[in-house]
């Protein structure tokens, strides 16, 4: 089972999110812990190599959760927000560059 380093106020962030939500998250990310994809997930290479996005959607709205998996050992969970609007904003972006730069090579 692979480990999970939040980064920042990420599980914080994650915890704010409606029941539904955060329980998916959680069953996503014991699924990434395990070696498998999450359900559904889309690369986020403008944020770095390797970063995914996990993308979920409950009746309270759409909710993402941004990872990178490094050396297949640890999770390093960078950024968990509400989505608002079609395109994921530029600050969430940007606060996903900053935390992945704190990311062990």
């Amino acid at each position: 089972m692979r480990s999970i380093i939040w980064l920042g106020t990420t599980l914080n962030d994650v915890k704010t999110f409606p029941a539904k939500a955060l329980q998916a998250a959680g069953y996503q990310l014991s699924k990434v812990q395990m070696g498998l994809d999450p359900t559904d997930w889309k690369p986020l290479n403008t944020v770095g190599s390797g970063v995914k996005e996990i993308q979920l959607t409950e009746a309270g709205g759409a909710f993402r959760v941004v990872y990178v998996l490094v050396k297949g050992k640890s999770v390093y969970m960078l950024h968990a927000f509400p989505k608002k609007t079609q395109k994921t904003s530029q600050r969430d972006i940007n606060l996903a560059k900053q935390r992945y730069r704190e990311v062990p090579t």
